[in-house]
């Protein structure tokens, strides 16, 4: 369902400390850009920011970095993480959120944005054959990341969808990445630290599992 225009995302976001109105000029030099240098963390389509504002708030010892390409998405993410930020009563120093194509990523950053981990949570499965090529995990995408993911990062990833789940198994072995940890039943495994997504809720609610998976570089 696309979200209806939401005319006051755009002033909001451009007068928020922690959004990046022009990504491009950080590019090599993101570290810089944070209060403390300390490890960051990237996720890709973040949604309304339901999980980089837990995520940020419970871990300052680690810089966030928030990425999706609609003003009104992102206008809803900001609000959620200062809402989160200030019921904790802490200083909102370690995240930066910003609007990118991230199939375009390789225009903010390079090799000089040392990325310790990814996640990417629920992304759109693009089930059609001829657009299978936008998925964040395809291949190609992968091998962007590459790029600033530091040896040893890893993607953390998340779906719904079987389909995709599969197919990205072939992708990261494509891009030579390394399964750490795999299950098809998040809820219902031993892996601990899970933090929901909007999305994920909704298709809990549905019965759907989650996919889930740890990919190493």
């Amino acid at each position: 369902m696309r979200m209806r225009k939401k005319p006051w995302a755009r002033p909001e976001l451009e007068a928020c400390s922690f959004f990046v109105i022009n990504p491009k000029e950080n590019k090599g030099k993101w570290r810089e850009t944070f209060e403390k240098d300390q490890p960051i963390y990237l996720e890709l389509g973040c949604g309304k920011g339901t999980f980089m504002a837990v995520h940020g708030s419970e871990n300052p010892n680690i810089n966030y970095m928030a990425i999706d390409i609609k003003d009104e998405v992102l206008g809803l993410a900001k609000r959620n993480i200062v809402k989160a930020y200030e019921e904790k009563n802490m200083p909102l120093t370690n995240i930066k959120l910003m609007a990118q194509e991230i199939s375009l990523i390789s225009n903010i950053f390079d090799e000089n944005d040392v990325i310790d981990r990814i996640y990417i949570n629920f992304c759109n499965p693009w089930p059609r054959e001829k657009h299978k090529k936008r998925r964040l995990t395809h291949t190609r995408q992968l091998n962007q990341y590459r790029t600033f993911l530091r040896d040893n990062g890893e993607i953390y990833f998340k779906t719904d969808d079987d389909e995709l789940f599969e197919e990205s198994l072939e992708y990261f072995k494509e891009s030579k990445f390394t399964i750490k940890y795999i299950t098809y039943d998040l809820h219902n495994s031993d892996f601990i630290g899970n933090v929901e997504t909007e999305h994920e809720k909704m298709f809990t609610e549905k019965g759907i599992r989650t996919k889930f998976l740890i990919a190493v570089k």
